[in-house]
């Protein structure tokens, strides 16, 4: 079964200084058919204008990922990390017992675009962490976080896994599901068809009971979605 969430769909948020769309219930947009999917609880779109950003404010006990697709980002938090995550980059922090962070857009002049992403943890209470990475424009499947951290990936906690699809024009591949297993796709580029489905920029994949997923790019553009492998 495949359930698509349109880009149009989503609720919306707009301060002014931040223009963000919500995947999911978030902040002051609440629908009850949209509460999260498994353990991923939040997808914000997000767009800031320039010097502005999320002043410093307090998590506890959820895996906060944030992809820049535009722009650089500037991170500062309570476990004395002071960082810059441009275009490209992942961040994954683990809020753990409770941390403080700022985020803005470090530019004064561009705009910054990003995805922020949490998961529910599957363990809590623990020490903060920090990671940060790039791992590059490879055509494919491309793991990006992992429950063990392992081969290099990002370490989640949560058994559940993000990867990175990138498909050339007029590509395509197969992705089995592990028995027992949710997906959840995030489309950012072009338009990527799963089996009998196609989903456009901003739009949302929720499957199960699927096997076997074929992820084809038909256009003339690359393809960039983000896959979530959740219990």
């Amino acid at each position: 079964m495949i359930e698509v969430r349109k880009a149009e769909q989503r609720g919306r948020a707009n301060f002014g200084w931040l223009d963000s769309k919500h995947t999911f219930s978030f902040g002051s947009y609440y629908d009850p058919k949209h509460m999260g999917f498994s353990e991923l609880r939040v997808i914000n779109d997000d767009k800031v204008t320039p010097s502005a950003g999320f002043e410093t404010h307090g998590h506890r006990d959820m895996e906060i990922i944030s992809y820049v697709l535009s722009g650089t980002i500037a991170h500062k938090d309570s476990a004395g990390n002071i960082k810059t995550l441009p275009a490209g980059e992942f961040q994954l922090m683990s809020a753990g017992r409770g941390i403080y962070h700022s985020e803005f857009n470090a530019s004064d002049s561009e705009s910054l675009s990003f995805l922020q992403i949490w998961i529910q943890p599957n363990s809590f209470g623990g020490e903060p962490g920090y990671q940060q990475k790039d791992f590059g424009q490879a055509p494919g499947l491309t793991t990006i976080a992992t429950p063990t951290g392992e081969d290099g990936t990002l370490h989640i906690k949560q058994d559940a896994r993000l990867l990175q699809l990138i498909l050339a024009p007029h590509s395509a591949l197969t992705y089995d599901v592990p028995q027992g297993r949710r997906v959840y796709v995030h489309q950012i580029d072009s338009t990527l068809a799963i089996n009998d489905v196609t989903l456009n920029p901003g739009d949302g994949a929720k499957i199960a009971k699927e096997s076997q997923l074929e992820l084809r790019n038909d256009s003339d553009l690359p393809v960039k979605a983000l896959v979530f492998d959740l219990p």
